[in-house]
């Protein structure tokens, strides 16, 4: 079942104009599939003047991450903090995002998790063609038990 982005909105800390994901199509416990609209929005928050980076697609592919360990958690167990520590083996395709006619297509997949850290690799597309990809390590906050 989809998740629109007023359930994202209230699953991560980023609100309004930050939280950059428009819809869940699809996810299991180990990954994630994310559409997104707001790469062509004029006032997205993340744009460099007139110009959206495409390594930007880092910050909408860790939403991406933090909405999978939110729908993954056990039921009941209080959502944990994280901190996106580094990105590994980044290899880009394209300069800009805004200039992409095709909604941003986000996977993620987790590859490993532990008690106070996880590991994601990420891509986005547009149109089937890949913009981005690579590696995230995330800590999770323990005080957050």
């Amino acid at each position: 079942m989809p998740v629109g982005k007023a359930d994202i909105a209230r699953m991560i800390p980023h609100t309004g104009r930050m939280c950059l994901l428009d819809e869940v199509v699809q996810w299991n416990e180990a990954t994630i599939r994310c559409i997104s609209r707001s790469h062509r929005d004029s006032d997205n928050p993340l744009r460099a003047g007139p110009q959206l980076p495409a390594l930007c697609g880092i910050k909408y592919a860790a939403q991406a991450m933090a909405v999978h360990g939110r729908l993954s958690a056990i039921v009941g167990e209080t959502p944990r903090a994280g901190y996106l520590a580094s990105v590994r083996d980044v290899v880009c395709h394209a300069r800009r995002l805004d200039d992409l006619q095709h909604d941003l297509v986000i996977d993620a997949e987790l590859l490993t998790g532990e008690e106070s850290r996880v590991l994601y690799q990420f891509a986005l597309s547009a149109g089937g063609t890949q913009i981005l990809r690579g590696r995230a390590a995330v800590v999770l906050d323990s005080t957050a038990r």
